[in-house]
């Protein structure tokens, strides 16, 4: 969990905080907290308040993003940062084409997946 650089706040559309994504998902603000920490999700701290917000297209309906937990793993064994994380998933590639993030919503997260394990060649 760390502070948002304003970079990447811009490149996220949208954002939920914790209290949010545990009324989606059905569970406990705790077991929220409990997914940052074994890293299932990433967290940083922005707005006035500096609560704890998740970007909202890591949440689809009632559960996580199909393929999210995977890759970010894939991308933490290659090295990457919570923020480098960030900006890869949020940065738009014409080749896939659109972000990481939304081809893993599109259910396009092969792919992505393939992309990240090639980053660490």
């Amino acid at each position: 969990m760390t502070e948002i650089d304003a970079k990447i706040d811009a490149l996220v559309p949208d954002w939920l905080t914790l209290p949010d994504i545990a009324e989606q998902l059905g569970i406990e603000v705790t077991r929220v907290r409990q997914l940052v920490k074994e890293g299932q999700l990433i967290a940083v701290r922005r707005g006035e308040n500096r609560a704890l917000h998740v970007p909202a297209d890591f949440i689809d309906g009632d559960k996580i993003v199909k393929g999210l937990v995977g890759l970010l793993t894939v991308l933490r064994d290659d090295g990457f940062s919570d923020e480098e994380m960030l900006e890869w998933l949020f940065t738009p590639d014409a080749t896939l084409p659109g972000t990481p993030a939304q081809a893993l919503s599109e259910n396009r997260g092969t792919e992505v997946k393939r992309r990240a394990q090639a980053l660490a060649v």
